[in-house]
């Protein structure tokens, strides 16, 4: 079993809850950030390192640990090119052939959804589906893909849906405060179904490939094993939240029109088409979720 990993990006949402799982589950985490936090738990030790646009020197990091798992990235809408390029494709490679000369074990490198298609589809999508990404960070993840494989060391690539979970943010974080409003919403008829990630999901099928040797060299969609709509998560946040779901049926047409007229094209793709990408494939290495349907915890940022 790796007992030692290093974790960049762990100041992130994603971070924050993973390195604290990965030590909750008996791994000594070297936690990698451009910043230090102020608490300290056993099992994690905290190390600042520069922005991934700056070359590092990571061979005293690599010489510690027996694998690695590679969060850090820029993933905001309104960054350049050049930027992706820089942090997402570049500094992935370099970190990739750092680890392969120091002969880490295991590279796994998070990548996104993004890197096989767009923020909809409406074909179920398949690691089998030839990737096509539609926006800027999508073809940077998957050129930082091609990237890490062709560095030749050991690894895995995952391509998570979007995630929720305690401190989530984006849509989640919008849909989570919508649900809290005392009203009526006009989302009932929002139907469509979407592929989400809970955290706990998340970090159970990255420890699970940290000790699975056989996810080495395979390229790994992880979600929920469920599917939910827009409508199902409101109603599903309100529930967790001690209250009715209290949905009105306004028809979809008439959101899809509000939303394109005010210029939120992206935005309706998110809410109101489909996006089907399910975890057959790490399900069938032996993976066990630990939600199987939306779960939402309506607590704040983990600390």
């Amino acid at each position: 079993m790796t007992k030692v990993v290093l974790i960049t990006g762990a100041d992130g949402f994603v971070g924050q809850h993973l390195i604290k799982y990965l030590a909750g589950q008996g791994f000594t985490v070297l936690a990698a950030s451009r910043s230090l936090p102020k608490a300290r738990r056993e099992g994690i030790k905290h190390i600042r390192v520069p922005d991934l646009a700056r070359r590092f020197d990571w061979r005293s990091l690599l010489s510690q640990c027996d694998a690695v798992v590679h969060l850090a990235g820029v993933a905001h809408r309104s960054a350049s090119e050049l930027s992706y390029n820089l942090v997402n494709v570049q500094g992935t490679a370099l970190l990739a052939q750092a680890a392969r000369d120091a002969g880490t074990k295991h590279f796994v490198f998070v990548s996104s959804i993004a890197a096989q298609c767009g923020s909809f589809s409406e074909q179920p999508q398949s690691e089998d589906c030839l990737p096509r990404p539609t926006n800027a960070y999508g073809r940077s993840k998957l050129a930082a893909e091609d990237a890490l494989r062709a560095t030749g060391v050991p690894h895995t690539v995952l391509r998570p849906v979007v995630i929720y979970g305690p401190g989530e943010r984006g849509n989640f974080a919008l849909l989570s405060r919508i649900a809290r409003l005392p009203m009526p919403l006009p989302f009932g008829s929002l139907n469509a179904p979407r592929s989400v990630l809970s955290i706990n999901n998340f970090n159970s099928a990255v420890d699970f490939v940290l000790t699975s040797p056989q996810t080495l060299g395979e390229t790994i969609i992880v979600s929920d094993p469920s599917v939910v709509s827009v409508a199902g998560m409101l109603a599903t946040y309100r529930v967790a939240l001690n209250r009715p779901p209290n949905l009105l049926r306004v028809p979809d047409k008439w959101i899809e029109t509000l939303l394109r007229s005010f210029g939120y094209r992206a935005a309706w793709e998110r809410m109101g088409a489909p996006l089907v990408a399910t975890p057959n494939k790490l399900m069938g290495m032996g993976w066990q979720p630990v939600h199987r349907n939306f779960s939402p915890i309506p607590t704040s940022v983990p600390t």
